[in-house]
């Protein structure tokens, strides 16, 4: 399978905890996974998640090119994720909120036509939902 031509790349730590909420919450698939020389972190993984990639590694202060989120900071990039069917926003944020991800917007029906919802998970990383509205209203 080719790789997308953009995907996010998120410093995120503990990047192995990142992988395991990633894959139930979303249910990412492993495509890559690179170990650090010093076998405790994880150098390089990429995720198909939804028909995309999303890669991501541990932070590495050694080499001061990237850190994590501090607590309580608000990342500024998001993640957006389009799904076929509106119930999938809420089958999503219901399975993440009960892994540890805050809600920011509870599922709702947009003026716009979409059912939305937006949530930040464990790692202080922010996640958009869309899908198009449906006959049955979400």
């Amino acid at each position: 399978m080719q790789r997308p031509r953009v995907a996010p790349y998120l410093t995120v730590s503990p990047a192995a905890g990142a992988i395991a909420f990633y894959t139930a919450a979303f249910g990412a698939q492993q495509r890559a996974l690179m170990p650090s020389v010093d076998g405790m972190r994880i150098a390089h993984c990429e995720l198909a998640i939804n028909g995309g990639s999303v890669m991501l590694a541990d932070v590495f202060p050694e080499l001061g090119h990237a850190r994590m989120p501090l607590p309580g900071e608000q990342v500024t990039a998001s993640v957006s994720l389009e799904y076929d069917k509106a119930h999938e926003v809420d089958d999503i944020v219901a399975r993440a909120t009960q892994l540890g991800a805050k809600v920011e917007t509870q599922p709702t029906n947009t003026f716009w036509g979409t059912r939305y919802a937006a949530l930040r998970d464990p790692f202080g990383h922010r996640w958009i939902l869309n899908a198009p509205l449906d006959s049955s209203g979400g």
